[in-house]
């Protein structure tokens, strides 16, 4: 449906003869009698990826769209898609005859008459809907229902709105269609039970899974999503990190399919304005205030791949590749400029420490390990061996490798074993004083030139830095869980750290295979400072019944190709790790929003910390 257009309600054209058959007046076998005839109003790219899923389940599908080239390309693709499924054998020829003869497009809709069920996907412009289903109400069969296919407008305010508010619901697909499994169910305070069910059992009869939601702005899936790329968007419009380090961080350290501000281009700028617009509108959070950059670049029709240019510049306007650009990073030549790295002193004894000094050992770095006394060095040594011993097993490692990176390590028991180490990185608790104590130690045990690093994922930096008298050598390094998997490490510098220090940070993490990023020393770097904001509206969802942990933990994975659900993530994390994180971010940006939810706390204070306590969103079995 054309952004500036009315639905034009006094035509009958097909688009195309061969996709024009008029219905064969009998409902597909196996499919429910109510819903065998849908029509899809709005043939763009969400609009065209439903209509082929009902195609070809078996629906006939009427497709609606005054724009004649959209019709066109909705045809092109169901032709395109069925031709790669019978070269694939999933479909025979006739099957695929079958299907296209089942999709018939339309300019107007009168079309919809005949229709069990209405999906609408026009463009996020309330007036502009409000049309489409008023024109509906006077088309369609009183026991028809209505779906609006909005991500971010008021399912009630349009059922409030039609002639049969009883019949009009939300069904949220999820880009692309036929590929995103999830599609949410959204029900009014009008909506009748009949209607969710009927369409609930199709969702689930077109190899969906449909999750239950109320109504409001964003819906579960959206509703995280958006708030996380809004901040991402702030973070990169405050100039914290480029965009090219903001994605790789949220790839690379949480294992998402796309960076946040890749995914804004690929939603569009002006989509998700519009979204964050009704968030922010309904919750007056701050977080879900659009960023004034996604403002910018959709008043300067920057809105993503669909204009050729957004955060990111592509090749042509709809195309997925990206071109440099005035923003793209210059090669860099001063991994040379740094200090030379032989040997690396490594200061704990936990899983961390253990995978840091792996990492490093593998590498073919000299690793000290050194911990509060022998035998836990020891320990932790044993704990790589044993890590070593899985990586041959699986074939990722030779035997003489796992024994050469094994000798690398020396155990011990006293800081004093770090005089001659190139670099020592503190992988201890996270507590501020304890860290500030190490730091001290070690600023008297290391040789002048010294690397100091920090692998804090929340606490200052520059604190470790002043609890020393070189504050210019200190930097951090704050690898991810577990060390020897995770590719990213997030440099942070401070205002006091010397241009070398970093330089030589870069560098030793090209030695080790590790992808950095740079960020500056605020709370939560880039990663955190994402991904516990994001977390947090979870748990609040929760907390005000919305929606359950495992429908969102389902949204989340099923609609974001999340690999685990917040409170999944949230269970492995600690819950009590987790809170402390919310905290300093929350002390840091004095923002209403970031405070941790109550629940939350409430957790933590009864011991319910995850999957170590055996219990926090979800019960476990206890080792």
């Amino acid at each position: 449906m054309d952004r500036k257009s009315t639905p034009d309600l006094s035509t009958d054209v097909s688009t195309d003869p061969k996709v024009s058959t008029s219905s064969t007046g009998s409902p597909p076998a196996g499919a429910p009698q109510a819903l065998a005839t849908v029509a899809v109003v709005g043939l763009g790219t969400m609009g065209t990826g439903i209509a082929e899923i009902l195609t070809r389940a078996g629906r006939e599908v009427i497709g609606i769209d005054i724009d004649d080239a959209a019709a066109r390309r909705a045809v092109a693709a169901l032709e395109a898609s069925t031709a790669r499924a019978v070269r694939r054998e999933r479909v025979t020829e006739r099957e695929r005859q079958d299907a296209l003869a089942r999709f018939r497009t339309f300019r107007d809709l009168q079309a919809a008459a005949e229709a069990d069920l209405v999906i609408e996907v026009v463009p996020e412009e309330y007036e502009l809907k409000r049309q489409v289903f008023t024109a509906l109400d006077g088309i369609v069969r009183p026991d028809a229902i209505l779906a609006t296919g909005t991500n971010a407008l008021s399912v009630t305010r349009l059922a409030a709105d039609s002639a049969h508010p009883e019949r009009v619901l939300g069904l949220h697909f999820f880009n692309p269609a036929p590929a995103m499994k999830l599609v949410e169910v959204v029900s009014s305070v009008l909506t009748a039970p009949t209607a969710v069910t009927a369409v609930t059992e199709l969702a689930r009869e077109l190899g969906k899974d449909p999750i239950a939601v109320g109504d409001r702005p964003g819906f579960v899936a959206d509703g995280l999503l958006f708030g996380y790329l809004n901040q991402a968007a702030a973070m990169y419009e405050s100039r914290y990190a480029t965009r090219e380090d903001i994605d790789a961080a949220m790839k690379l350290g949480c294992g998402l399919p796309m960076g946040p501000l890749a995914l804004l281009d690929l939603i569009g700028v002006d989509t998700a304005r519009t979204v964050l617009e009704a968030m922010y509108a309904a919750s007056r959070d701050r977080l879900h205030a659009p960023a004034p950059i996604l403002g910018q670049l959709a008043e300067a029709g920057l809105t993503g791949r669909k204009a050729g240019r957004g955060f990111y510049t592509y090749e042509a306007p709809g195309s997925a590749v990206t071109v440099p650009d005035d923003r793209t990073p210059t090669a860099t030549h001063d991994l040379d400029a740094g200090r030379t790295v032989r040997s690396v002193g490594v200061a704990g004894s936990g899983t961390m420490a253990s995978g840091i000094a792996e990492v490093f050992a593998k590498a073919g770095f000299q690793v000290v390990l050194a911990a509060r006394s022998l035998e836990k060095a020891e320990a932790a040594k044993a704990r790589i061996a044993k890590s070593l011993d899985r990586s041959v097993a699986k074939g990722r490692l030779t035997a003489e490798a796992r024994d050469t990176a094994l000798a690398a390590v020396t155990a011990a028991g006293s800081l004093e074993s770090f005089s001659e180490v190139d670099l020592a990185v503190e992988a201890v608790a996270e507590d501020l004083g304890i860290k500030q104590q190490l730091f001290a130690t070690l600023d008297k045990v290391c040789k002048p030139g010294a690397v100091l690093a920090t692998t804090t994922s929340s606490l200052p930096v520059v604190a470790c830095a002043r609890a020393t008298s070189r504050p210019q050598d200190v930097v951090g390094m704050h690898f991810f869980n577990p060390a020897p998997a995770m590719k990213l490490v997030e440099v942070v510098r401070t205002v006091l750290t010397a241009d070398d220090v970093h330089a030589t940070v870069r560098a030793v993490c090209a030695q080790v295979r590790k992808h950095p990023v740079d960020c500056g020393d605020r709370a939560g770097f880039i990663v955190n400072a994402l991904l516990f904001p994001y977390l947090n509206n979870a748990v609040k969802m929760v907390q005000e019944h919305y929606a359950t942990p495992d429908a969102i933990d389902a949204a989340m994975k099923l609609g974001g190709g999340y690999p685990m659900g917040p409170f999944e993530l949230l269970d492995v994390v600690g819950l009590d790790v987790s809170l402390a994180i919310e905290k300093v971010l929350h002390a840091e940006f004095r923002d209403p929003g970031l405070a941790p939810a109550p629940l939350l706390e409430h957790l933590v204070a009864a011991g319910c910390l995850g999957r170590k306590t055996g219990r926090g969103f979800r019960e476990y079995a206890r080792r």
